[in-house]
C-alpha cells in the first residue's frame, strides 16, 4: 500500500471450504495477468493471522476478494470464476473513465461490452458528477467520455454534454428532471433490462430501490409453461420500458433454492414472483398469470398498494430464517451422507441423555449413615463434644 502498487487478494481462512475451491481458479488468475503483462500483483493473506485486515478491509465473509491501489480498495461481489474475477481486475485497474478518441475506439466499445455508461461533451458540471459516479460503480460496469465527432450519426444527443447507457442494442440519455441525480439514475440502469438472475445479482440488489419481477423456471427440464411466463416477463421489460422501468428490474431465475431461502418455503416452477431485496419481502400473484394483461395487473396492484407485502426481515422473520436454514443444512447432510447426519445428530443427544439419566438415579446419602462418607470430621467433633458435655455432668 505504501508503494501505491496494485493488488489482488484473496482474504482467507484456512478452515473456509470455499477458499479451498477458490485455489486453483486464484493461481489461473494470477497466471493469466501474468500472461497478458499485467502490472496488477496477486496475493493471497490468512484472515485468522493478520486479523488487522478484517477491519481494516471491512472483511464479512471469506474468501473475499478485495483489489487495493494505495489507500483505495474495491471489494469484488460478483460470482468466483476466473473470467468474471479477471473482468473485475480489468475494469477497476484502469482509469475509472476512459476516454475515446475515435470512432474505431467506440465501435470496439460497442461490440465487446453488452453494458456501459458514456459521457459526451467538454468541460462542465455534468463530467465533475460523471466522474464521481463512476468512482462509485466501477466494480459494476465500464463508463467511457468522448466527444460528439467520435459517435456515429445513427446516435442523436439533444443536449451536448449528455450522459448515456448503451445497453439490450440500444441507447438511453439521462434527463436529470426525469430521472433524478445522477447516481441513482445509474444504479437503476446498470443491469440489462432482462436477464438470467443468480444469487450474486439479486444480492447486488439487496441495496437497491428497485422490486425484482423474476420467472422462476427449470431449464433442465423446460416446459411449454416455463417458456410462456420467461417471454411474458421479457415483453413487459423490453417492450414498456417507459412504464415499468423506474420501478421493476425483470428477468428469469433458474431453479427455485434460493427463492425458497428468501421466503422460506417451496415455490413450485414455473411461477412469478416480485421481490423487494432490501427487506427481504415478496409479492405472490392472487392466481395464475396467463396472458400480458394478467401480468400488468399484478404489477400495477404492487404499485398502487393493493397487492400484500409477504416476508421481511422483523425479528421473528430472522428467528424462523435461522429454523429454516438450519433444518435445510441438516436435510442436505442427510441427503448426501445420511449415516453420518444421523451420527452427528444423536451423539449430542446420547451424552445429555446419559448425563439426566445419571442425575436422576442419583441415591440419596443420610447425614446419620455418612460416618464414612461426606462430613466425617464435623460428625467426629460431635460426638467428642457430646462425650465431654457428659463427662462434665458426672463429675
Amino acid at each position: 500500500m505504501r508503494k501505491n502498487e496494485p493488488w489482488l487478494v484473496e482474504f482467507y481462512a484456512p478452515w473456509c471450504e470455499y477458499c479451498k475451491t477458490l485455489d486453483l481458479i486464484w493461481y489461473e488468475v494470477a497466471a493469466e495477468l501474468k500472461s497478458q503483462g499485467s502490472y496488477v500483483n496477486v496475493g493471497k493473506m490468512d484472515s485468522t493471522v493478520y486479523t488487522d485486515a478484517v477491519t481494516e478491509f471491512n472483511i464479512h465473509g471469506y474468501p473475499s476478494v478485495i483489489f487495493i491501489k494505495g489507500d483505495k480498495y474495491f471489494h469484488y461481489n460478483g460470482q468466483k470464476t476466473k473470467d468474471a474475477i479477471l473482468e473485475f481486475t480489468n475494469r477497476v485497474s484502469g482509469p475509472f473513465v476512459r476516454a475515446l478518441s475515435s470512432a474505431q475506439l467506440f465501435q470496439h466499445v460497442l461490440s465487446r461490452h453488452q453494458l456501459f455508461f458514456l459521457y459526451v461533451g467538454g468541460r462542465s458540471p455534468l463530467k465533475g458528477k460523471f466522474y464521481k459516479v463512476a468512482s462509485e460503480f466501477i466494480i459494476y460496469n465500464y463508463f467511457f467520455s468522448a466527444t460528439v465527432d467520435v459517435l456515429p450519426q445513427t446516435i442523436v444527443l439533444q443536449d451536448i454534454p449528455s450522459v448515456a447507457v448503451f445497453k439490450d442494442g440500444s441507447y438511453h440519455i439521462y434527463d436529470e428532471l426525469r430521472d433524478g441525480n445522477l447516481s441513482s439514475w445509474v444504479d437503476r440502469e446498470r443491469f440489462p433490462r432482462y436477464f438470467l438472475i443468480d444469487s450474486f445479482s439479486l444480492y447486488q440488489m439487496g441495496e437497491r430501490t428497485k422490486l425484482v419481477a423474476v420467472a422462476v423456471v427449470d431449464e433442465k427440464k423446460p416446459s411449454a409453461e416455463s417458456i410462456r411466463y420467461k417471454n411474458l416477463v421479457e415483453k413487459v421489460a423490453r417492450e414498456y420500458r417507459d412504464q415499468y422501468s423506474m420501478s421493476f428490474q425483470f428477468g428469469y431465475v433458474e431453479g427455485n433454492d434460493y427463492i425458497n431461502g428468501v421466503i422460506m418455503d417451496e415455490l413450485p416452477m414455473p411461477f412469478l414472483i416480485v421481490m423487494n431485496m432490501s427487506i427481504d419481502g415478496y409479492y405472490l400473484p392472487g392466481s395464475t398469470i396467463e396472458t400480458i394483461d394478467d401480468l400488468f395487473q399484478f404489477l400495477n396492484s404492487i404499485l398502487t398498494g393493493r397487492s400484500e407485502l409477504l416476508g421481511g426481515n422483523g425479528f421473528l422473520r430472522q428467528i424462523k430464517r435461522l429454523y429454516y436454514r438450519a433444518t435445510s443444512a441438516v436435510k442436505m447432510s442427510f441427503a448426501s451422507a445420511p449415516f453420518g447426519t444421523c451420527f452427528l445428530i444423536s451423539l449430542p443427544l446420547f451424552v445429555i441423555g446419559f448425563i439426566v439419566m445419571g442425575i436422576c438415579t442419583a441415591e440419596r446419602v443420610d447425614d446419620e449413615t455418612a460416618d464414612d462418607g461426606a462430613r466425617p470430621a464435623v460428625t467426629h467433633r460431635k460426638r467428642a463434644a457430646l462425650k465431654h458435655s457428659e463427662d462434665k455432668k458426672k463429675d
